[in-house]
């Protein structure tokens, strides 16, 4: 069982880190082309791309998942699933093409009417193969899964690197192609927008398995019972993660915002390294988690994931942590964003804090109450919109990275407080707690103190890591015995 699910995590994991290793990599070249008050509309519109992309699928994903394991007939439930995604998704592209002038203006970007329909187009094609994903995941075709998202990877890495590196020193034009200065970042969704009709076309088969006739309505009423609170909650965590670059804009004034919006937005990205991790396991868990919530010894097997998770993820924010300095610098490559990099610390701890909260949240899921995730994110959401609100006016992005580390910490401690009431698993509560708060302070010290040490720092990292993998047995006592032979 484990040997199955380390070698799915492992394909989807490295899938996840090369897919986000490629805009990772982009963002360098972005921040090097264009400042803080030109690389804003990027942050900005993105952030807005969260929340449809997840009213677009609504939830689907997690309910195939589910209803898999009592529906029999795949063709019935695929079929339903992807309809309900195509219905939303063909309404929201008419209305967003129909009022795009309208809705450019309402969010304060009405020279980028562009944009806005470019990144339309893009929703509609990355929710068409959304289910069609969601088929190979379910049918353990993790290599097919993995050649297409690293497919799309490559070519919007590489139009990225053309558009911004190689167009622009060709005045006279290349291929037929000449550099517009004006459309700026918009280059950078052109490029997205490419890859994603790319992937499209290569899941095209997979997209057209779904038949119309096989569509549900009885089904359909049941999966969007179970589904929509699964959306209320996506909703409010997008509202926690991303949401909080539309209050910068709305609440500063225009030159300011978009100044900040840049700064942060660019900064956060850094916050990858943690999301790597978390995501990868995420796509490898999920399934898991659901077919073996029937072995007697499941709560055990939950409870031992958790510990993994979070001890490997405490090593990647402490090992950050210590390496900031140089590693920040290095990456943003733009001195105008400097000026965000001592955020980071909090973002990280954010970001361990939704890894357990994502982990914990399995209870509500097997238990068939996902209205309950809803109700944590929405605590989580209004956290976070109540400080964006009242302290952004002073504090700018300072109140939205705070924010979003207590906004995840009151749901993490939520989820677990409930959890542990309706649905009891053994969590090795007390060694896990003293590893995450030696994790954070270690980690503020190091940075305040240790930045420009990096040998001293990393040498102290060494020797934590190798005390936490003794103390967490995250290597396998039978790898061990072969090491020792």
């Amino acid at each position: 069982m484990y040997k199955k699910l380390l070698g799915q995590t492992a394909l989807y994991g490295l899938t996840t880190v090369v897919i986000r290793l490629f805009p990772f990599i982009i963002n360098p070249y972005i921040t090097d082309a264009f400042g803080p008050t030109a690389y804003a509309p990027f942050a900005d519109f993105y952030s807005v791309a969260g929340v449809i992309a997840v009213l677009l699928t609504h939830g689907m994903e997690t309910t195939f998942f589910r209803f898999s394991l009592d529906e029999k007939n795949d063709q019935k439930l695929i079929s339903t699933a992807f309809f309900s995604v195509l219905g939303a998704t063909l309404l929201f592209l008419a209305f967003t093409l129909l009022f795009r002038n309208d809705l450019a203006v309402a969010f304060k970007t009405p020279t980028h009417v562009d944009l806005l329909t470019i990144l339309a187009v893009i929703l509609a094609l990355d929710a068409f193969s959304a289910m069609p994903f969601v088929m190979l995941r379910k049918n353990e075709q993790p290599l097919k899964y993995a050649s297409v998202k690293i497919t799309n990877g490559i070519v919007n890495f590489i139009l990225v690197i053309f558009f911004l590196q190689i167009l622009p020193r060709f005045p006279e034009g290349f291929l037929g192609l000449k550099y517009n200065a004006t459309f700026g970042i918009g280059y950078v969704f052109v490029a997205n927008l490419v890859a994603s009709a790319l992937t499209f076309l290569m899941m095209f088969k997979d997209v057209f398995k779904a038949k119309l006739k096989h569509f549900s309505w009885q089904l359909w009423k049941k999966m969007m019972k179970y589904s929509w609170p699964i959306t209320i909650a996506g909703l409010a965590g997008i509202i926690n993660e991303t949401l909080d670059r539309q209050f910068l804009k709305f609440l500063l004034p225009e030159e300011i915002a978009r100044h900040e919006l840049g700064v942060y937005g660019a900064v956060a990205k850094i916050v990858t390294f943690v999301v790597l991790f978390r995501q990868a396991y995420v796509l490898g868990i999920e399934p898991f988690f659901f077919s073996h919530s029937k072995n007697e010894n499941a709560g055990k097997t939950y409870a031992r994931l958790m510990d993994v998770f979070i001890a490997v993820n405490c090593l990647i924010v402490l090992f950050l942590c210590i390496n900031l300095d140089w590693i920040s610098r290095f990456y943003l490559n733009n001195p105008a964003y400097y000026v965000g990099i001592d955020i980071l610390p909090l973002l990280f701890f954010a970001s361990l804090f939704l890894g357990i909260y994502l982990n914990l949240s399995i209870w509500y899921k097997l238990a068939d109450r996902t209205i309950i995730g809803a109700y944590i994110s929405g605590i989580g959401a209004l956290v976070t919109i109540g400080i964006n609100f009242y302290f952004i006016p002073a504090y700018g992005y300072w109140a939205s990275a705070w924010a979003t580390l207590l906004s995840y910490l009151v749901m993490m401690l939520v989820s677990y407080i409930w959890g542990q009431i309706k649905y009891p698993i053994p969590y090795n509560l007390y060694r896990n707690l003293v590893i995450i708060l030696l994790t954070i302070v270690l980690s503020l010290v190091f940075y305040q103190n240790l930045k420009h040490d990096i040998w001293l720092g990393n040498l102290i990292f060494i020797v934590l890591a190798a005390i936490l993998i003794k103390v967490q047995n995250l290597i396998p006592k039978s790898l061990l015995q072969k090491i020792k032979r």
